[in-house]
């Protein structure tokens, strides 16, 4: 276990290093699909004042955050997870169905239409995965809870604590807690979305709340947070990847 979290750290460093220079690496954010898993951002409309259109909030770290996970997923399992590239979908693009994970970010200001209701309940329901990210406070959570309740119209958010077996999919995450909010340091709340409502079937969708772990990925190897906080919110993010490809 060691070794592994010295590979994460060496390898994480190198991934930003190599990232942030500049003209060196072209990340694309539409790879066809091949067969093969790429990282899906969902990209949807904001209802708030915080931002308009297609271009708000859900492009927070793009592109570094899923090049830099991309490359530690590759690095340390046997997913043959794309690290040329990417895709950005809306939430009822057909395209999402090859693909059995999504990532959301900001979804405390998302705002889902009636078309993408219906597909991303498909989505969830036929074995899709999805990770909410970098949202916080009463009022984001308010407005999430109320679009997935759309999606989802018996939908009950259960905490989950450690014993969760998300946090055993590839590394053994001891202290949940300890992957704080890299700018307020405010404790994460973990919380989950089975199928039924029953915790002992499927987990559909996982909500990072009162954090932000992409930070960590974005960032890592600039001095900006600890190593240790880095390779924490990696290893959750292996883990994603791990139980939403084999759950």
């Amino acid at each position: 276990m060691f070794r592994l979290i010295a590979l994460l750290a060496i390898t994480a460093t190198a991934a930003a290093a190599q990232f942030d220079r500049p003209g060196t690496r072209h990340f694309a954010s539409d790879v066809p699909y091949d067969g093969r898993v790429a990282f899906v951002r969902l990209a949807w409309q904001t209802g708030s004042p915080f931002g308009g259109g297609w271009n708000s909030a859900w492009n927070h770290d793009y592109p570094r955050a899923e090049q830099n996970l991309a490359q530690i997923v590759r690095e340390l399992t046997v997913l043959d997870l794309r690290d040329d590239g990417s895709r950005i979908l809306h939430l009822d693009d057909p395209e999402l169905f090859h693909h059995p994970i999504a990532y959301m970010w900001e979804p405390g200001f998302w705002t889902i239409s009636d078309s993408e209701t219906l597909a991303f309940r498909d989505y969830l329901l036929k074995g899709g995965f999805a990770v909410f990210e970098d949202f916080d406070g009463r009022s984001q959570w308010a407005n999430f809870e109320e679009q997935m309740r759309r999606v989802i119209p018996n939908a009950r958010w259960i905490q989950l604590d450690s014993s969760h077996r998300i946090f055993d999919a590839f590394f053994r995450i001891n202290d949940i807690n300890a992957i704080v909010h890299p700018m307020s340091g405010q404790r994460p709340v973990y919380l989950g979305l089975f199928e039924d409502n029953n915790p002992t079937k499927r987990l559909m969708a996982v909500a990072n709340f009162e954090n932000d772990i992409p930070e960590y990925w974005e960032w890592s190897g600039q001095g900006l947070f600890p190593f240790d906080s880095s390779n924490e919110a990696y290893k959750l993010g292996v883990n994603y990847f791990v139980y939403g490809m084999t759950h």
